[in-house]
């Protein structure tokens, strides 16, 4: 996509070039922001018919960005955050948290302003770019540390993660010179452990037997109890019984 540039963009060019960006980066960066317009017949007339004005507009809020510079310009902030012994952050410095430490130092910075790639992730002491105008930019330090004591020595030019890796190296250094039962230099005592007490083996429950239930029995006065298949049997002799009397 062309675009008409209001203003200027860094990589990109000044006030009045036309430019061919990408169409995401023209919709959802550029115009948004009123930094450019697309490069059509009715907007270059606009451009050029504004174009005095644009430009007045422009040096003006950079007279004022350069003035605004001073009290910003080679600012030092401290942020105190948790770390681990490499020196890694238990989470991140963003853009927000160094216009929040510059405003307590009497610099008045936007979060937009602050040009930070990728959040802070580690202690030290960084160098962050802070753009108030897209002509005037200006750096600050920001020192990110565990403790005010490690904030000032870093702040002295001392470095914290090299000292701390130079000392578990010579702790390490000497453990290994030591004897190995030191302090005592005797043979450690060997623990008598009580003997393992044999686990008793519960008995089986033995449950009564249970009998299988029988099935229903017919009686008759002429033989005892048979089976319900024998009681069959005995109905039919009956019944042929009566069939041939």
């Amino acid at each position: 996509m062309d675009v008409i540039l209001l203003e200027r963009v860094e990589k990109l060019g000044g006030i009045g070039d036309v430019v061919k960006v990408k169409n995401g980066f023209a919709r959802n960066y550029l115009l948004p922001r009123k930094k450019a317009l697309r490069a059509n017949e009715s907007n270059r007339k606009l451009f050029e018919a504004q174009r005095a004005q644009i430009e007045a507009d422009n040096a003006s809020r950079r007279s004022d960005a350069e003035q605004a510079s001073k009290g910003v310009d080679g600012k030092t902030v401290q942020l105190i955050r948790q770390a681990s012994n490499v020196g890694h952050l238990y989470g991140s410095v963003s853009a927000r948290d160094i216009a929040e430490a510059l405003e307590g130092v009497g610099a008045h910075v936007a979060k937009s302003q602050v040009v930070l790639d990728r959040p802070i992730k580690a202690i030290g002491v960084h160098e962050v770019k802070i753009a108030l105008h897209p002509e005037v930019s200006v750096t600050v330090k920001v020192n990110v540390a565990r403790s005010p004591e490690e904030a000032d020595l870093q702040a002295q030019g001392v470095d914290v993660l090299q000292q701390m890796f130079e000392d578990r190296c010579s702790r390490n250094r000497l453990l290994r010179s030591l004897p190995r039962n030191w302090p005592s230099r005797k043979p450690p005592p060997k623990l008598a452990w009580p003997p393992k007490l044999k686990r008793r083996r519960k008995k089986p429950m033995l449950l009564p037997r249970r009998t299988p239930s029988r099935p229903e029995r017919f009686e008759s006065e002429d033989r005892p109890s048979v089976h319900w298949i024998g009681g069959l049997f005995l109905c039919a002799e009956r019944f042929v019984a009566k069939r041939v009397e």
